[in-house]
């Protein structure tokens, strides 16, 4: 099962739309995942519309028509891995904790709202993934979003993807 991670997106207000390079990971995944701040509801309806199956969440630059359709979180068993999407997590000082003990039952945790990616695994077992941002990197070198892989009840081959362009 192949993923695409998002967050922060922030369409249009950082830019019009996706690169080019997210939008042909999107229509090759199974699933695509976005961790919130989306901004507007066009991306959303076309981000449903391309993708095979969403699940996602929103962020606090989302306002009431977003939150109406997303849940603040957003959990999915895909292929035995369990799955939770959230937007904020806090500080990175200690996140792993405080993570792992807001969700004891989850094997990889997707967020956003830094836009600096992030790839750690909690003592506990609990994968923690930000994607960082394909449309406003802030002060980190490149734009960028992640894919993966699930198999055989595993996630594996978790790929950071530097947008230049």
């Amino acid at each position: 099962m192949r993923l695409v991670l998002l967050a922060d997106t922030h369409v249009p207000k950082r830019a019009k739309d996706l690169p080019g390079e997210v939008w042909a990971a999107v229509d090759a995944a199974d699933v695509v995942v976005h961790a919130g701040d989306w901004v507007d509801v066009p991306l959303l309806d076309a981000l449903e519309a391309r993708s095979r199956r969403l699940i996602a969440c929103y962020g606090n630059n989302d306002g009431a028509a977003l939150r109406a359709r997303l849940p603040e979180a957003a959990r999915a068993e895909l292929g035995g891995v369990r799955l939770a999407v959230v937007h904020e997590t806090g500080d990175s000082k200690g996140r792993e904790a405080r993570c792992a003990a807001a969700y004891p039952d989850i094997d990889v945790l997707v967020f956003g709202h830094s836009h600096i990616p992030w790839d750690t695994t909690a003592p506990g077992g609990l994968r923690l993934l930000n994607p960082g941002s394909p449309t406003d990197r802030r002060r980190q070198p490149f734009r960028t979003f992640m894919t993966a892989v699930i198999d055989g009840g595993t996630l594996r081959d978790v790929e950071l993807h530097n947008l230049i362009s």
